[in-house]
């Protein structure tokens, strides 16, 4: 394929996904700088990526159901893209695609397709299994004749935010910023054992930071876990916002998380990671660059709630049970701390 002089991403969320579209941003601008690009995202998701260089951004806001994807509709009125990379299966933004006009519209392979995915695309991307998240949707440009060969992120961080962190983390202390909550609450760790793990650091000389969303669930989660610290963290729940939580976790040395949005952002500004992973598969869906310092009970949470070998599930397989997460211990999460730190020749 000659250069396109327009495309057109659709991928409106998560803030993880979206995290991992930002490197074939990168890619196509490369390749193709004068390719006009236009990335249909979600309202939240636009206070993280909106300010990249060089991207039209059309916001597609989902509560507003219909009435949201006619806003996108309208503001894409009259024109035709020479391709549609098609980057998200679920049913509702299958349904938006189809009021964005292209003369090619590439989508993912059977296997990975679902809710009508396959009626509203042309073209597939190739069939792999085995993939981390931000390959496959890295593999969008191969039907355009270009691949992905590097990652690179770069997604900006105003001064403002910047400053915010270093005032709220000056000097250079170790820092542990600590994200105890997921979208997904059954990927959540147990609020007594992530106390526990605060109170290691900070036991360990580590300034440890409790971060998390404005909403009422995180609020609750962020106070549990805060109620069974015997050493009272910095608590920014609820404080930040988007870009200022990218500035936090580039002044950082390592997160605890679950596997979620902030995991992906830490990622993204060379932050390490101790994920906690047990609900989900990390070489799925962990940090890209570096999940050496993650806890993986995957495999044991196969074979103890599905009865197999992680081997022996579909790729992609979501093992989200109660009680999943209990297979991580503190001592594992420990462990794994206490490597980072060693690794990264800090306080331990």
């Amino acid at each position: 394929m000659s250069a396109p002089a327009s495309l057109c991403l659709l991928r409106t969320s998560a803030i993880g996904d979206v995290t991992h579209v930002v490197p074939l941003v990168r890619t196509l601008q490369t390749v193709w700088p004068a390719c006009r690009l236009t990335w249909i995202v979600g309202k939240l998701e636009r206070k993280l990526v909106g300010d990249l260089a060089g991207v039209e951004f059309v916001t597609f806001d989902k509560r507003r159901g219909l009435a949201g994807m006619r806003e996108v509709w309208r503001a894409l009125a009259g024109r035709r893209f020479d391709a549609l990379l098609q980057m998200q299966v679920a049913l509702r933004s299958n349904v938006l695609s189809l009021g964005i006009h292209a003369d090619r519209r590439v989508g993912y392979d059977p296997a990975r397709a679902k809710d009508l995915h396959g009626l509203v695309v042309r073209e597939r991307i190739p069939a792999r299994s085995g993939e981390h998240v931000l390959d496959a949707l890295g593999s969008f440009v191969e039907p355009l004749g270009i691949k992905q060969t590097q990652v690179r992120w770069d997604i900006p961080i105003p001064d403002d935010a910047h400053a915010w962190a270093a005032q709220q983390l000056p000097g250079e202390t170790p820092t542990l910023v600590v994200n105890p909550g997921s979208s997904h609450v059954l990927r959540n760790w147990r609020p007594e054992r992530c106390a526990a793990v605060m109170d290691h650091a900070a036991a360990r000389g580590w300034r440890v930071v409790l971060v998390g969303g404005p909403s009422a669930p995180e609020r609750t989660l962020a106070d549990t876990v805060l109620a069974a610290c015997q050493h009272a963290p910095l608590d920014l729940t609820g404080r930040d916002t988007l870009k200022k939580l990218l500035a936090l976790l580039a002044r950082a040395q390592l997160l605890l998380t679950p596997d979620s949005g902030p995991m992906h952002m830490a990622n993204a500004v060379g932050t390490k990671v101790l994920g906690l992973h047990a609900a989900s598969n990390p070489n799925r869906s962990g940090p890209y660059s570096d999940r050496r310092w993650c806890v993986d009970k995957y495999d044991d949470a196969a074979r103890h709630f599905l009865g197999k070998p992680a081997s022996e599930l579909p790729w992609g397989t979501k093992i989200e049970k109660p009680g999943v997460m209990d297979l991580i211990t503190v001592d594992d999460v420990i462990e794994r701390f206490e490597a980072a730190a060693s690794a990264l020749q800090l306080p331990r």
